[in-house]
């Protein structure tokens, strides 16, 4: 019988072989993308809640236990990466739907699968676990903020304040206050622990029924935009391989430990592609086009995270004493 945590081990593996399933069925099946795009907005609340869910919200303070690394990934997230991001997009066109797509997976953070992969790089993955609310309220706060200030007038012409806040309440917040709802239960109650244990076995399924869902819905319309979407790639590189190597420094400026070291590397270039995503799909006219430019990063990512893994505690930030 398969347990969970054999579940969370081969997830990557699972997600890369959804992600080529995907692929192949919305290229030789195109008119299944009507249908699968249908169910995005729902599998996306589904994939919220059960990531929410395993957000530590109960114990927020616990982060702060840890101020230098807090302050180190707060430093890294919000005002690094902002800075690289907008160097590195002063390279590409002109184009603002290609650049809010951009913006909008670049400059958020990772809250889930990073966990993952810090733990497969040898990292601190409870030290970024208890550090995702802090992450996610940061982010959620400052985004509008980096939008107006990479984009300007830009943003108000192609974000129509509705769809965009009916995306963000029913997609992030509703899932959010349910999820901090049932941890609430929990603390009191053994049915809210009960859904707390169930719901911790649904991130890995519903992330790859997600990943499903919109590869094979959005693969299709590639063609449309491959111009654009070409563009994209060499700065997402970019940024997988400038990201982890100034974190290294910023690790060794605050004197962080090894494993808090490479914990800040791997939330330094993981990004939150599939929590911002509904917010990319809810503009209207471009979605398809900001879905694009958001699920290539993923792609990207997931690739460089299979390196990484074996980079980081090998090469990048090898233990002391090692040779």
């Amino acid at each position: 019988m398969i347990t969970r945590e054999k579940l969370e081990e081969k997830q990557v593996s699972l997600y890369f072989i959804v992600l080529i399933v995907a692929a192949i069925l919305g290229f030789i099946w195109p008119n299944s993308g009507g249908i699968l795009e249908s169910a995005i907005s729902f599998a996306i609340a589904l994939l919220m809640y059960s990531m929410f869910s395993q957000i530590p919200f109960m114990s927020l303070k616990d982060a702060f236990g840890n101020s230098r690394f807090i302050i180190a990934l707060l430093t890294t997230n919000f005002i690094v990466v902002p800075i690289v991001v907008w160097i590195l997009a002063s390279f590409l066109p002109d184009n603002p739907p290609l650049l809010i797509g951009v913006y909008l997976v670049l400059l958020t953070p990772c809250i889930d699968y990073v966990i993952v992969f810090t733990s497969l790089g040898k990292g601190n993955e409870k030290l970024i676990l208890i550090s995702t609310p802090i992450l996610f309220i940061v982010q959620m706060l400052l985004l509008p903020f980096y939008l107006w200030l990479f984009m300007g007038s830009d943003t108000a012409k192609i974000v129509e304040p509705g769809p965009f806040i009916e995306a963000f309440l029913g997609l992030i917040i509703l899932p959010l206050g349910i999820a901090i709802l049932v941890q609430i239960v929990a603390r009191k109650f053994s049915i809210g622990e009960q859904a707390l244990n169930i719901s911790a076995w649904l991130p890995v399924p519903f992330m790859a029924w997600t990943l499903f869902v919109v590869v094979a819905s959005q693969i299709g319309k590639l063609p449309e935009f491959i111009d654009q979407v070409i563009q994209v790639i060499p700065l997402y590189i970019a940024f997988m391989v400038i990201m982890p190597i100034i974190a290294k420094y910023i690790a060794k400026l605050f004197k962080l430990d090894v494993r808090s070291g490479r914990t800040l590397i791997f939330s330094s270039f993981t990004r939150n592609s599939l929590v911002v995503l509904p917010l990319g799909l809810a503009l209207p006219d471009i979605s398809t086009l900001v879905a694009a430019v958001i699920v290539t990063q993923t792609i990207v990512e997931l690739i460089s995270e299979l390196i990484y893994i074996r980079v980081v505690p090998n090469i990048l930030l090898r233990d002391k004493g090692s040779n």
